[in-house]
């Protein structure tokens, strides 16, 4: 079957069961010729692909050569590697990005140049310096230049002397003909040629979890790197040849695809080109404008770094509202580093499904879902380089406002999930290179299982802009999204009317202080201390009284009556703030909050030989009111729920404002430092996440709320405008300190002095920080 004929159009949602993408070939080079290309393999430090179910891919890796090499290639934690990020990227079609290894300094650049039927020709430009000026002993590098096909494609290289290959040449489908060109090395900046070593690699694909392993597997230190008066020094090389034993008739590969690396070794500091050319795009005119290398490189590079510049204040005027040069390049790289993560999955995911009845699911093995395609921005690059729902809708806030266009294909592939029941899993696994990243424990996405639906709050932007290529889209997606609200509002019902429950908590385990709620997005914030069908979530109530709104007004807007008539009452009554309070205000503890089964006399204690195992005290659980003051409780303000005349506004502003409670020198904490749980351990294997650390998304949330009630007439304007004022300068001067001391934006933030926890570099929605200095709501 062709992709085309596999894919749904973006309407209503598929009736068997099968997920379908956004429409008919909507990634292919006919379609959109200048997204096909991409940085869209945001867990290595270099690479790009094209937007296709058997894509061709190229990447880097470099090793130093030294006492210890280390072959660097995909983004990982302990590495060891850092600073590094994009300084900038439009997105599209040009980026230049800074890593610190050591006492190197990489600066990998690229350009694209439109033309033809097959995505146009692109070049990269990879510029190894030592990071800091007057080294006396300068380093021998290895650039590893590779090429990989998935078993379609055909590549033709053709070898010079010494082992550096002239040039590749190829061809497939949806490429046509191609030629890569790996040029000879320069010093930086200049066109002085510098002397290199040369070794060649080819294979069968080995699979692409398996490349940095094939690659390191095979170095040895045969070889030696000798330039013209100068003394050899050994480097560890691929022994290689052409003469590749695995290659079947025409040159191909055995139907599994082919590996194509160059090495090329060099003194530091040196420039090095490679120059990718569509023969569609020569043929069409690129040819006449001469190959995009050297001195035209250079100047389009420049012209798009300067492009990018003007591009971003036109878009987010810092400069003109007074912001500091340090705080506008913490928002160039903010919105860059968020770009420069944006990925192109394809493959199957494990989902378990929904048994409509709560604690059968281990009776049914989890299924293999049919191939989709999936155009998204990722969290983290080294530790979550895949797609997020609820991560997804707030990375898009920032997006949209850079382009609209990308907003709606992300959107659109992730409406493409959609199964017949109206369900989006909230993690998603696509591929053999995001699966390999992924604990056995995470793979496999419960069909009964909801996530925050974010996605509606890029969608409310677009119904406050009206711009008909929005609107266009979005009454194509309508039927999509009235179907995820559906099932949201359906599966997650509570146990009294209008009132709702997290599908999927943890179940009760001896070793957990409070079983956890993946799928609300809070994790470990605490809920009721024992789980049971009574429950009712305060925030997941107010993510469907969102959605209600947001799908009422589109439905008014694209003039679809009945579902205005349907949802109409739905909204109303969510909206009735006299029933929010029967259900989830709690007079004894002054806020709104979840209600359950619970008792605040729960602790850890060791118990040999079991380790950390959970007590239970009196008074003994009951159903009341849930106290763990925190995120979930602003949640009627942080979604602008509340009349700015309400009698709950004040109490939400008190504790939000109380540093003994929400406020911090550094954002409004995740839980009150009053909380019995605050910075509690959840299991002897699991710190605290949601429990005290500042997190960017809700405190983003929160300012546009204060924002919003500050202008709004009201007896809490001023005090909600001086908040915002306040709460905007400790949440920006942080980000741009811990940036200025790591160089990275951070997954959290310590509450108690500021510094940045969690993974790195996290330039998913930690990346809002641009849009809290614009103050952009």
């Amino acid at each position: 079957m062709e992709r085309g004929e596999r894919r749904g159009r973006l309407g209503a949602a598929p009736r068997d069961g099968k997920a379908a993408a956004a429409w008919p070939d909507s990634s292919s080079p006919a379609v959109t010729p200048d997204l096909f290309w991409g940085t869209y393999r945001p867990h290595v430090y270099f690479g790009m692909k094209t937007r296709s179910p058997q894509p061709l891919l190229t990447g880097l890796m470099w090793a130093q050569h030294g006492t210890t090499p280390k072959l660097r290639h995909t983004c990982e934690q302990g590495d060891g590697v850092g600073p590094y990020g994009w300084e900038f990227h439009d997105g599209l079609s040009f980026g230049r990005q800074h890593i610190q290894d050591g006492a190197l300094r990489l600066t990998t650049e690229f350009v694209k140049r439109p033309g033809g039927q097959h995505g146009g020709d692109w070049s990269w430009r990879v510029t190894v310096e030592p990071q800091a000026s007057g080294t006396s002993a300068l380093p021998l590098v290895s650039l590893f230049f590779y090429v990989v096909t998935d078993g379609k494609e055909v590549l033709v290289p053709e070898v010079g002397a010494k082992g550096q290959l002239k040039f590749i040449s190829g061809h497939s489908s949806e490429l046509g003909d191609f030629r890569f060109t790996l040029l000879a090395p320069t010093s930086p900046g200049n066109t002085t040629p510098k002397y290199g070593s040369y070794n060649v690699f080819w294979s069968s694909n080995p699979g692409l979890p398996l490349l940095t392993e094939t690659v390191k597997s095979r170095l040895n230190s045969w070889f030696q790197h000798r330039p013209p008066g100068a003394s050899p020094e050994r480097y560890l090389g691929l022994p290689g040849s052409l003469k590749w034993e695995d290659r079947g008739p025409n040159g191909q590969g055995q139907g599994q695809g082919q590996f194509l690396i160059q090495q090329v070794t060099v003194k530091v500091p040196f420039s090095v080109e490679l120059v990718f050319e569509s023969g569609s795009a020569q043929a069409g005119g690129n040819q006449a404008l001469g190959q995009l290398a050297g001195s035209l490189l250079t100047q389009a590079l420049e012209s798009h770094a300067e492009a990018f510049r003007e591009r971003f204040e036109k878009t987010f005027q810092l400069e003109k509202k007074g912001l500091s040069p340090e705080e506008q390049a913490l928002g160039q790289a903010a919105l860059s580093g968020l770009l420069g993560g944006i990925g192109y999955f394809y493959g199957q995911g494990l989902v378990l499904p929904d048994m409509k009845v709560e604690g059968s699911e281990q009776k049914v093995a989890p299924a293999l879902f049919p191939p989709v395609p999936l155009f998204t921005a990722v969290p983290s690059r080294s530790f979550f380089p895949r797609g997020f729902l609820w991560d997804e809708g707030f990375h898009q806030l920032l997006v949209q406002r850079w382009d609209p266009r990308l907003t709606r294909e992300a959107l659109g592939h992730w409406l493409g999930l959609l199964n017949a029941d109206g369900w989006i899993g909230r993690e998603q696994v696509l591929g053999d290179e995001a699966r390999v990243r992924v604990p056995s424990e995470f793979l496999v996405q419960r069909a009964a299982h909801a996530n925050p639906p974010t996605l509606l709050l890029p969608v409310a932007h677009m119904l406050e802009g009206h711009d008909p290529a929005d609107l266009a889209f979005l009454r194509r997606a309508f039927p999509r999204l009235h179907a995820w609200f559906s099932w949201l509002h359906q599966s997650q019902a509570g146990p009294v009317p209008l009132s709702y429950r997290w599908r999927g908590r943890d179940s009760a385990l001896p070793t957990l202080l409070n079983p956890k709620t993946l799928p609300s997005g809070l994790d470990d914030y605490p809920r009721a201390s024992h789980p049971s069908a009574t429950e009712r979530h305060l925030d997941l109530r107010c993510w469907v009284a969102l959605g209600a709104r947001v799908l009422v007004q589109l439905a008014e807007q694209l003039g679809e009556a009945d579902a205005v008539a349907e949802l109409g009452p739905l909204a109303a009554s969510l909206g009735s703030e006299e029933i929010l309070d029967e259900l989830h205000w709690a007079p004894e503890l002054g806020v709104f909050a979840d209600f359950g089964n619970h008792t605040k006399a729960v602790h850890l204690k060791p118990r040999p030989p079991h380790g950390l195992v959970r007590v239970v005290g009196r008074p003994h659980p009951r159903l009341q009111y849930v106290d763990a003051l925190g995120y979930v409780s602003l949640f009627p303000l942080l979604l602008r729920l509340l009349d700015p005349h309400s009698s709950r506004l004040g109490p939400l502003l008190d504790v939000l404002a109380d540093s003994r409670h929400l406020w911090s020198p550094f954002g409004l904490r995740s839980l009150a430092a009053s909380s019995p749980f605050y910075g509690q351990r959840n299991s002897e294997h699991d710190p605290p996440y949601w429990r005290g650390a500042v997190w960017l998304n809700v405190n983003y949330l929160a300012l546009g709320a204060l924002h919003h009630y500050g202008h709004l007439k009201g007896p809490h304007q001023a005090r909600a405008a001086k908040l915002h004022s306040e709460l905007r300068a400790n949440v920006v001067g942080n980000v741009l300190r811990q940036y200025q001391a790591t160089g990275f934006l951070w997954e959290q933030y310590s509450d108690r002095d500021g510094r940045g926890m969690g993974c790195r570099p996290f330039q998913g929605w930690t990346s809002l920080v641009l849009l809290a200095m614009a103050e952009d709501y």
